[in-house]
């Protein structure tokens, strides 16, 4: 792991071709006394549930042989409920926080790291100050305190380090852990709970012949392309097995928290998948499918019943085949050719095995959740989304051309507090260049100078697909465009997507656009939108937006 440390000088020099990362250092190390002053819990501040999360380094037995180093959280209650914080097994990941949906929540995150962390909870509605912002980071020793109520609905949420240009190793570490939301809505339904609702968190990862984890072996050509392990590991476990029992029927709490991989999750036998949650809510209704696409940072709940399936059988979760699309200067196919387990290839995620006799009664509701679209017409820009562009620019992922700026915010990505707005995604990949109706756009975009120096770069150049995350708040999927998409990619993948419910995060194939609608409510303030393929992500392919 040492080998691979970016020093902040390093990390400029790797990050600035061209259109350079602009990173304030002066800012991150002022935020040190930010922090300390930010030791301090607010005493009107009435928590319900008062704990610690702490950030360390510690050794694992993940394989035999040598231990393997990692960084994990750990989670201890103050005060509240005992049972709200709950490992993920045996796992350096986690903890699972189990919180309700009107409780007052303190955290105290307390960094033990060997730099600088700060923690963003992964979907949820909170200030400012409680989001996770890179400006906020804490050094090693120090303590960031939030506090915020649960103003999310029921849903599978996570949380994760956010300090730019080290979200991906840090993570990569095994920093990240479940954050769980229930309400009265969801308890009425009787889901299956306790030992039935189990979370299943899928990430990729790389080891040496001493057990130790490897990341960015390829330097700069992994940070373009998103950094691919060679195996899955499923809560951190390499082994990838869980026990259940037959007769009974299970919730399955799906988390993609790997760093830049997606997968297109089937079960082996073709039963199908049967869908109740997606990110930031349940489903009107369940969902039948007979694979989804989970990108990266995507959470999918499964209903699973095995009241048919005999004690002694098992059942096989895989990830099919699909076309992720080309990267012509990267030598074709994501990760082929390098790598044993390359992008769009089939191979096994998950093995259950019926192993144990058992009973219970949950039954499937064939209604869930409430939804209350928002509606397009009540959006101040119906006939004029905002339209934000995901595309390389000079060798550096760019949205609309720009790259991180720490407080930086334009024009067009400032909003008002308490209205709704409908925004355009769109994953300009390689097809901006050779495609007639796109010449306009691309003329315009070299008027305000977003084009300038990627000659070559647009058509038949990098073409990747894109997982869009919004912080501070869930989003309705309106429209997905495809007209624009190879058709290899599409008819691969085209029957995996869940437009339903609410969401935060959305994958984009190469061509792809999507038109969200979302609102603006509650708290004023910075917040954060970007790719969450971590690399990109690093590299500067993430942006703010200010609500005022």
């Amino acid at each position: 792991m040492e080998e691979n440390k970016i020093d902040r000088r390093n990390f400029i020099k790797l990050g600035s071709i061209g259109a350079s990362v602009v990173i304030t250092w002066p800012l991150l190390s002022s935020c040190n006394g930010f922090a300390s002053e930010n030791d301090k819990v607010n005493p009107n501040f009435q928590a319900d549930l008062d704990l610690e999360l702490t950030a360390k380094e510690a050794n694992v037995q993940l394989f035999k042989g040598n231990t393997t180093k990692v960084w994990m959280f750990e989670g201890k209650v103050l005060t509240g409920d005992g049972t709200a914080v709950q490992k993920l097994g045996e796992s350096y990941l986690g903890p699972v926080i189990r919180v309700k949906k009107g409780q007052k929540i303190r955290i105290r995150f307390i960094n033990q790291l060997p730099e600088e962390s700060i923690v963003h909870w992964h979907g949820m509605h909170v200030p400012e100050k409680d989001d996770g912002h890179p400006k906020d980071v804490i050094g090693n020793g120090d303590t960031y305190v939030y506090e915020f109520e649960i103003m999310n609905r029921a849903g599978t949420y996570w949380f994760h380090p956010h300090p730019h240009g080290r979200t991906g190793p840090q993570v990569y570490n095994g920093l990240a852990g479940l954050f769980i939301v229930t309400d009265d809505e969801e308890q009425l339904l009787k889901l299956p709970s306790g030992e039935y609702d189990v979370p299943v968190v899928l990430q990729d990862r790389q080891f040496d012949g001493n057990n130790q984890l490897v990341y960015l072996n390829r330097g700069r050509m992994d940070r373009m392309n998103g950094f691919l392990g060679n195996r899955i590991l499923v809560n951190g476990n390499p082994d990838r097995e869980l026990s259940f029992k037959n007769g009974c029927v299970y919730r399955l709490r799906f988390l993609n928290g790997s760093n830049s991989r997606f997968y297109k999750l089937a079960w082996e036998d073709g039963t199908p998948l049967v869908i109740i949650g997606k990110d930031g809510s349940l489903l009107d209704s369940p969902k039948s499918k007979p694979y989804i696409m989970l990108g990266v940072a995507e959470r999918i709940d499964v209903w699973l019943d095995l009241r048919n399936k005999p004690q002694g059988s098992q059942m096989i979760m895989k990830s099919l085949s699909f076309f992720p699309g080309m990267m012509g200067m990267m030598g074709g196919m994501m990760g082929r050719g390098r790598n044993n387990l390359p992008l769009g290839s089939e191979y096994e995620i998950l093995k259950i095995s019926i192993d144990k006799a058992g009973s219970n009664n949950f039954q499937l509701p064939q209604k869930l959740a409430v939804f209350n679209k928002l509606d397009p017409a009540t959006a101040v820009n119906r006939n004029n989304p905002r339209t934000f562009r995901f595309f390389m620019r000079r060798m550096q992922w760019t949205i609309n051309g720009r790259t991180w700026e720490m407080t930086g915010v334009t024009e067009e990505e400032t909003v008002k507090l308490d209205t709704t707005e409908i925004w355009e995604i769109v994953n300009s990949g390689g097809g901006m260049m050779g495609n007639g109706n796109m010449m306009g756009e691309r003329g315009r975009m070299r008027d305000r100078g977003e084009m300038e120096g990627d000659k070559g770069m647009m058509g038949g150049g990098m073409q990747m697909p894109h997982p869009f995350h919004i912080h501070h708040l869930q989003f309705n999927i309106l429209e997905r465009d495809v007209s624009k998409v190879d058709s290899r990619i599409w008819n691969s993948v085209k029957d995996g997507f869940i437009d339903e419910g609410w969401q935060d995060t959305v994958l984009l194939m190469p061509g792809m656009s999507v038109k969200l609608i979302m609102r603006f409510e509650d708290f004023k303030g910075l917040f954060l939108y970007h790719c969450h393929n971590l690399e990109h992500e690093d590299m500067g392919m993430m942006r703010n937006f200010k609500i005022e």
